[in-house]
């Protein structure tokens, strides 16, 4: 079987990939099996010295990486390198922290001697999507080997030059050849991983589908699963807030990574006596944003990854306009070659459209009128989804209170658009999934949480 890959800016078939067959699935996780062997026993302070000297490398090929992800996935270039430079940054910061992180903690007890430490479960699958080729793979995998595991990676089929690529950084900064992998398979193929019993958990990053059926297989196998899922997160501007500032995040947030996130900023709630103002500003934030080639320093934002993307991404347009949504701005598919299409925004958005109720992969915001602040946060949580959420205000108290109280989202956020800090716990709950990733939080994810106990006879 082969894996094509498509240049989305254009549509044309610019790399072909050969997929491993069953036999070498195996051998690979056989040989990952072995290598954790020998890992577990490395000492921290070794383990931190190849990752600081992956972070280098990701550094000193900057340009390359950024390349492939705008060819692969359709990344502005200058947002790919930003990538790049966080993934150094995250790979450093694990490397300085790791071992504070999961020293043993002493509890005292009835008994002489009582602490808690956490040994690594062994070789831990990552499934990673496309959308932030090397951030997500990287925010998974530093934690994970870090805390003395083996790493198999099944990357999107979309981006697998990118996943050769980072496993040839981890080989020749000094991870063991056999501890990081790439595994160029199929969705397919996923469930015969899953069950090996050489793996012991996994880690997921994609589609609502993709996580309940990863999920059920490791449950059969009763295996520690970590999912980050789809968003529809909710940007409360409430009446008193810069509206200047509101506008110019939810922008951002809506269009980074041409709206290709789970954490972007989806479902805009205004409170209704600032909603007009709030939209003319937002228009002409929106409407002032490049479009084009990734590989073209001045562009803003790029192409969707794939045709079907937009073709979703346009049926929820269309359906929700058709049920009564108004169109404000974008809204349609222009002519010309690869997978564009305009930052749009829809405003009279209400539960039961497309807009309102799914989650839309692409550059289109929702403006949705409340008519205070208690019916913003009603609607902000009248979502399947948890992953994110914002509240604009000038009373940053109030604000910091609805955050940490009333919203209904693993990431809460006061006057800025979400995104995620090595230094924080990420991930989500309902439909956007469980567990954490980054912190001392999701570096415990996949380790064994022991109990020693000891009484002197």
């Amino acid at each position: 079987m082969t894996i094509d890959v498509l240049n989305p800016t254009t549509g044309d078939v610019v790399n072909r990939y050969e997929a491993m067959d069953a036999q070498t699935i195996d051998e690979r996780i056989d040989a990952a099996g072995s290598a954790y062997a020998a890992w577990r026993q490395i000492k921290m302070d070794e383990r931190g010295a190849y990752l600081r000297d992956a972070a280098a490398l990701l550094e000193k090929n900057q340009k390359r990486y950024a390349g492939l992800m705008a060819l692969e996935m359709g990344k502005p270039i200058r947002d790919a390198r930003a990538e790049i430079e966080k993934c150094a940054w995250l790979c450093r910061q694990v490397a300085e922290s790791a071992a504070q992180m999961l020293a043993p903690e002493i509890v005292k007890t009835d008994a002489q001697k009582s602490f808690v430490t956490f040994p690594p479960l062994g070789v831990v699958l990552g499934v990673m999507p496309w959308n932030y080729p090397f951030w997500q793979v990287f925010r998974f995998a530093a934690p994970t080997l870090m805390a003395g595991n083996a790493v198999l990676l099944k990357h999107a089929s979309n981006v697998p030059g990118c996943s050769l690529a980072i496993e040839a950084v981890m080989h020749e900064a000094g991870f063991p050849p056999t501890l990081f992998q790439a595994l160029l398979i199929s969705s397919k193929q996923v469930q015969a991983v899953v069950d090996h019993p050489s793996v012991k958990a996994v880690a997921l990053t994609g589609s609502n589908a993709a996580g309940q059926a990863v999920a059920a297989r490791a449950g059969r196998r009763i295996k520690k699963t970590v999912l980050e899922l789809g968003g529809s997160d909710p940007y409360l501007i409430l009446a008193d807030a810069d509206l200047d500032l509101a506008a110019d995040a939810c922008a951002v947030g809506r269009l980074l990574n041409a709206g290709q996130s789970c954490i972007a900023a989806k479902r805009l709630i205004v409170v209704e006596a600032v909603r007009e103002a709030f939209e003319q500003r937002l228009v002409e934030k929106m409407k002032s944003v490049r479009m084009g080639d990734p590989m073209d320093e001045e562009t803003e934002i790029g192409p969707l990854a794939r045709s079907d993307l937009r073709d979703t991404l346009h049926r929820q347009v269309r359906e929700s306009i058709d049920a009564g949504a108004r169109l404000l701005l974008g809204g349609e598919i222009p002519g010309g070659r690869g997978f564009f299409y305009p930052p749009t925004i829809l405003t009279d958005v209400r539960s039961g459209m497309p807009a309102f109720d799914e989650e839309t992969f692409g550059p289109v915001a929702a403006v949705i009128s409340a008519a205070d602040e208690q019916e913003a946060i009603l609607l902000a949580n009248q979502t399947d989804f948890g992953l994110g959420a914002v509240v604009f205000t000038r009373d940053v108290k109030r604000g910091e209170q609805i955050a940490a109280e009333r919203l209904e989202a693993g990431n809460c956020f006061v006057n800025a658009f979400v995104k995620s800090d090595p230094r924080l716990p990420f991930g989500g709950i309902k439909q956007s999934g469980y567990g954490r990733e980054l912190s001392h939080y999701g570096i415990k994810e996949f380790v064994n949480i022991k109990t020693v106990y000891v009484v002197q006879p």
